[in-house]
């Protein structure tokens, strides 16, 4: 690793344990990573979540986009998402050689619904529903999409869809600033007829 990119890395790590960002911090941050990993190749983006919870959709949502975008190590989708099933074979699968970023969305403060944390850490997914599976990524991105209440699950049912799709857009255009890509084929298809199947530009 050259002195610049070892210098951007401790820079980076030095910061606090996690870091609560919104979404200009968040394409911010992806940036610097950006400076240590330039290529989409190195990367493997972890999208954590399910189709069938509103809040939790925001992996979901976020890998569905990138796919969009023309990201092709990513995990998790509304047609394949990286769900609590699925998600112990899924991490045993990953490359060993990849950065692996991992999103999930998380619960937390009145004033953070909305913006993100970011840690050069591993994500520790599920945590606020109680459930212990194994740690994730060399660096994190949780999602805050609602409040924590002694009702985990029914704050995650009660997230605002049209919030939780803003945010993974939001994460989304972060990552295509940081790794400027070209979108598959025919810039015509929308992300609408790409979610509903009807893309012509495979």
């Amino acid at each position: 690793m050259s002195r610049n990119r070892a210098k951007a890395r401790m820079k980076i790590e030095e910061q606090p344990v996690r870091q609560r960002v919104d979404g200009a911090g968040l394409r911010h941050y992806l940036q610097r990573l950006a400076k240590l990993y330039p290529e989409r190749s190195q990367l493997t983006i972890v999208c954590v979540g399910t189709d069938c919870s509103t809040g939790d959709s925001l992996g979901p949502w976020l890998g569905t986009m990138l796919r969009y975008q023309g990201w092709e190590n990513v995990v998790g989708t509304l047609s394949e998402p990286c769900d609590a099933e699925r998600y112990p074979s899924v991490i045993e699968t990953l490359d060993k050689a990849s950065i692996v970023i991992a999103v999930d969305a998380c619960l937390g403060k009145q004033d953070s619904v909305g913006d993100f944390l970011v840690a050069a850490e591993p994500l520790y997914p599920a945590r606020v529903t109680g459930k212990n599976l194994q740690p994730v990524g060399h660096y994190s991105i949780a999602g805050v999409v609602g409040l924590h209440t002694i009702k985990p699950y029914w704050s995650l049912q009660r997230a605002p869809l049209s919030m939780v799709i803003a945010m993974a857009r939001q994460a989304a255009d972060a990552f295509e600033a940081a790794w400027p890509g070209r979108k598959r084929g025919h810039a015509q298809t929308s992300l609408i007829q790409y979610l509903l199947g009807k893309d012509d530009r495979k």
